[in-house]
């Protein structure tokens, strides 16, 4: 055992720290060793250097006399870069209102890593697959605690657990043993009938509309869509979302979208706006209490099964997840107590919609954009014996390759989800040497990581047939996150999957889908998610369908 001094590559060598180090050690023991001592979150990007020359092997490290230095990735420590901001502001006036814009100015100008801050808060961003997949990760490095300044801040609820609670408590603990059953593949598989009936009753108000020769705005309508399924399947309730044309959304589905887009505003104003007493932090308090007391209020008018069941049991016979919150139990007998299956259902339901309708959208808008892929699911559909009498089933859809295709791509090119941000628990050397301090929020920035040049041939190209290829089978790890990953990845991704390959057939078979309009397609900048603000289509009953491929 001896001794020996190291120091950051970058940082002045009197910071050198004494680590004893064994003889026995190889340079990939030693490695790990002084990445525990300097907290460098991935130790085989570690190269030691002593007087200019590089150490390849644990010996010659402790031979060497005088302090080693700690390059990165052949880098030294650095600072995260990052736009310098106006005071008080920060960077808020060049972020907003195109985020995706600029934030992709941003990437080409600083690199895989930058930082920005907003009225005092500040926020790291990286389109780097191997940054993603390591802040997604619950370790010792990374969790979702959601601080003052997180995204989701403003609307944290204490005992929402595997939604928006932090990781490390007992909440989330139960919450993730409770759900993931209700919302599991098994689970998903036997909503496909509700879901078919679902998108069936929207026919009758699409088919008004093409009488009237009208154009709609697809957002508004898959808000609908998207909210009168999951009102049935988490909730138990009927919205009444196509009793007519313009049959209005339900108070809760409106409560629920006003509470996303308040937040983004509030959460975009830093930290200390949330704190106010006025304006639009009051209006979001208001509003998520009067979400919570309509919530309160379907809970208890929601149907009950006769007895409780085991947990997986409770999966495949119940309901809604209402009726499985209700009766689910696990081994001991204990069940999730009801504040706090209250409080994920509120959030299970706001994103449940939220995304489906999000994604539905930018679907629909893929039909219309791009050539040739309406006809080329709608071919999918007769060569599989589509008919209108066609009951849905995952089995059917898990035969359909090309819409899975076609979905992914639009999951890729379109993902409504931004920015699911995690925290870090200790100061730590990211890989390229970045240094990151205690109490960051990180945020892969989904549209940005799906559309890096870096990882896909061409990312502006919308390409479903992209998906068959070595290399994008072989993607590297956090390439591809539509629903983020790790252990707090989105919990209802099962379920929002099979919710599209449900509807999209369903509208497919039924119509032909046209733009309406010339002109760009907007999104909302203020929206927790991004969704097309002006889209609208016709779409007309179809009269006949092409021929069963040979």
């Amino acid at each position: 055992m001896s001794s020996t001094l190291f120091y950051l590559l970058g940082e002045d060598p009197s910071t050198t720290r004494e680590i004893e180090v064994a003889s026995s050690l190889d340079h990939v023991e030693l490695q790990h060793l002084v990445a525990a001592h300097f907290a460098i979150v991935e130790p085989s990007g570690i190269t030691f250097i002593s007087e200019s020359r590089e150490l390849t092997c644990a010996a010659d490290v402790i031979a060497a006399s005088g302090p080693i230095a700690i390059a990165i990735d052949g880098k030294p420590v650095r600072e995260v870069p990052g736009p310098s901001g106006f005071p008080y502001l920060g960077n808020y006036l060049e972020i907003y209102p195109d985020h995706l814009g600029n934030h992709q100015r941003l990437f080409e100008k600083y690199g895989p890593l930058f930082q920005t801050t907003n009225f005092g808060s500040r926020i790291y961003h990286t389109n780097d697959a191997q940054l993603a997949n390591i802040f997604f990760s619950e370790s010792d490095f990374f969790s979702k605690l959601i601080i003052p300044g997180h995204p989701l801040h403003p609307i944290k609820l204490p005992t929402a657990g595997v939604f928006l609670g932090d990781t490390d408590t007992e909440e989330w603990r139960l919450a993730h043993k409770f759900l993931p059953p209700a919302l599991g593949p098994k689970a998903v598989r036997h909503y496909a009938p509700t879901m078919q009936a679902t998108v069936e009753d929207s026919f009758s108000v699409f088919d008004e509309l093409d009488e009237r020769e009208e154009a709609w705005n697809v957002y508004q309508y898959m808000l609908k869509l998207g909210s009168q399924a999951v009102g049935k399947l988490v909730l138990g309730m009927d919205f009444q979302h196509f009793t007519a044309v313009d049959a209005p959304p339900h108070e809760m589905v409106v409560r629920i979208a006003v509470n996303l887009e308040l937040n983004k505003k509030v959460a975009s104003m830093g930290s200390w706006y949330a704190k106010l007493p006025f304006g639009d932090p009051q209006r979001l308090r208001d509003s998520a209490k009067r979400t919570e007391e309509l919530l309160l209020e379907s809970i208890a008018k929601a149907s009950k099964g006769e007895k409780d069941l085991e947990l997986q049991d409770a999966a495949l016979e119940a309901e809604n997840l209402v009726d499985y919150c209700l009766r689910a139990t696990d081994n001991k007998g204990n069940k999730l107590p009801p504040r706090q299956f209250a409080e994920a259902l509120v959030v299970a339901t706001g994103a449940g919609f939220t995304t489906t309708s999000s994604l539905l959208s930018w679907l629909i808008y893929g039909l219309v954009q791009y050539e040739g892929m309406q006809e080329r699911l709608l071919q999918e559909l007769i060569d599989h014996g589509w008919d209108e009498n066609t009951q849905v089933t995952a089995d059917l859809t898990n035969k359909l390759t090309f819409l899975d295709k076609y979905i992914k791509e639009t999951q890729r090119r379109h993902n409504p989800s931004y920015q699911p941000a995690r925290t870090s628990k200790v100061d730590m050397i990211l890989p390229g040497g970045y240094k990151l301090p205690k109490d960051s929020i990180v945020i892969p920035a989904l549209h940005h990581i799906h559309n890096n040049a870096e990882l896909w041939d061409n990312p502006a190209r919308f390409d479903p047939d992209r998906w068959d290829t070595d290399k994008v089978k072989n993607r590297p790890a956090g390439s591809y996150v539509p629903f983020a990953a790790g252990p707090r990845m989105c919990i209802g991704f099962n379920f929002a999957l099979q919710e599209v390959k449900v509807f999209l057939p369903k509208l497919i078979y039924r119509y032909k889908f046209t733009k309406a309009q010339d002109g760009p397609i907007d999104y909302d900048p203020y929206f927790q998610l991004i969704r097309p603000n002006n889209l609208y289509v016709r779409a007309e009953r179809r009269v006949k369908w092409p021929a069963k491929s040979e």
